[in-house]
C-alpha cells in the first residue's frame, strides 16, 4: 500500500533558470521586476524556485523583458528512480 504523499508525488521537477537568463542578459532582478510590474520579493521567490506555480501572464512578461522563451526559464528534470520501474 502506498501513502497518499507517494501517490501525489510528481515524477520529476521543474528547475527555474531565471537567474541564468538574468546573468546572460546582464540584467538586474530589481530592474526586471520593475519593468514587468512584479515586486522584487516575488521575483526573488520565483528565481529561487520557492513558488508552487507561475501565471502565464507573468511568464509572458518575463520572456518579453528577457527576450527569451519559457523553455529558457524553466527546465523539466525527470526522476530517474521513477523511470527505472
Amino acid at each position: 500500500m502506498t501513502s497518499s504523499s507517494e501517490e501525489n508525488a510528481l515524477p520529476g521537477e521543474i528547475i527555474v533558470r531565471l537567474d541564468v537568463m538574468l546573468a546572460l542578459r546582464k540584467r538586474r532582478a530589481k530592474d526586471v521586476a520593475a519593468e514587468i510590474g512584479m515586486t522584487e520579493a516575488n521575483l526573488s521567490l520565483l528565481k529561487s524556485g520557492k513558488v508552487k506555480g507561475v501565471r502565464f501572464d507573468t511568464l509572458i512578461r518575463l520572456c518579453d523583458a528577457l527576450s527569451c522563451t519559457p523553455g529558457d526559464l524553466l527546465e523539466y528534470v525527470g526522476n530517474e528512480a521513477e523511470e527505472g520501474r
